[in-house]
C-alpha cells in the first residue's frame, strides 16, 4: 500500500470511528492505536472538528435514569459486560445531540462520503452560528457546486434602516464576495455562476449592513454569522 492510500485509509477509519460506526473489537483496536500513530489520531481530531457544528442545530440533554439501563442490558446480550462503552465516552461530539435524526442523517451522510459506491457530486453542509454565543442561526444546503441554499433556522431582527448581507470567501480569493441581501426569517437560493466552484472548508458570513448593503463592496458592519463548508 503507498502512502496516498494508506493516508486516506486511515482518514476513513478515523471517519468511522469519531461516528460510532465501527465494532467494539474495531474500536478497542483503534483506540489502542491512537497512543501510537499521531497521524490517525490526528485524523480522529480533525473529523470530531469537522462534526462539531452539529451540535448547534440541538440542545444539550442528559440521558435519562432509563437510557443507560437499556444500553447496558443491550450490550449484554452480546458481550460480557464491560464499563460504560468508550463510545459514548470518546464521542462527547455526539453526546451532547438530542436530535437523534439529525445525527442519524449526518452518520448515513457521512458513510456515503466514506465509502461511495459510485462518483458523485459533492454536496455541501454550512452551519451559521453567531459568534457570540454559538448558537445556530442559519444552514447553507448545496447539492452541487454551483448552486447554494440559504435556510433560516430562526427568527433575527433587524434594526431600522439596516439589512443583513451574504458573503462567501474560498481560502486562496484575496477577499469576500456578496451574495447579495438577505431577508431574516426567508430561505433564499442563489446561483454562483460568476464565481469559482464551492470547495471544502468555503466561509460564509451575515454582515449587518446599511439597508443598501454595503458600500464599499467588502464587509463594514459586525458579523452576525459565520461559518465555513463541509463536503459531505
Amino acid at each position: 500500500m503507498n502512502d496516498v492510500n494508506e493516508h486516506d485509509d486511515k482518514h476513513a477509519l478515523a471517519g468511522e470511528y469519531v461516528l460510532g460506526t465501527l465494532s467494539f473489537a474495531e474500536r478497542q483496536a483503534l483506540t489502542a492505536r491512537l497512543e501510537r500513530d499521531p497521524e490517525l489520531a490526528r485524523a480522529v481530531r480533525a473529523w470530531e472538528e469537522r462534526f462539531f457544528p452539529y451540535n448547534a442545530l440541538t440542545e444539550p440533554l442528559p440521558p435519562s435514569d432509563f437510557l443507560w439501563p437499556r444500553i447496558e442490558r443491550s450490550l449484554g446480550q452480546s458481550r460480557p459486560r464491560v464499563a460504560r462503552p468508550g463510545v459514548w465516552q470518546r464521542l462527547g461530539v455526539w453526546r451532547a445531540a438530542a436530535g437523534l435524526g439529525l445525527a442519524a442523517s449526518v452518520v448515513m451522510a457521512a458513510l456515503l462520503f466514506l465509502r461511495p459506491a459510485a462518483p458523485a457530486t459533492p454536496e455541501y453542509m454550512v452551519v451559521l452560528l453567531a459568534p457570540q454565543n454559538q448558537s445556530a442561526g442559519w444552514v447553507v444546503q448545496a447539492a452541487n457546486r454551483r448552486q447554494i441554499e440559504l435556510i433560516p433556522l430562526g427568527t433575527f431582527e433587524v434594526p431600522e434602516g439596516k439589512a443583513l448581507e451574504f458573503w462567501t470567501k474560498a481560502d486562496d480569493w484575496q477577499q469576500p464576495v456578496s451574495l447579495g441581501l438577505v431577508e431574516p426569517g426567508q430561505p433564499i437560493r442563489l446561483d454562483l455562476d460568476d464565481l469559482p466552484p464551492l470547495e471544502d472548508n468555503q466561509l460564509f458570513e451575515l454582515t449587518m449592513e446599511d439597508a443598501t448593503g454595503s458600500p464599499t463592496g467588502l464587509p463594514t458592519g459586525p458579523i452576525e454569522y459565520i461559518g465555513r463548508a463541509v463536503e459531505i
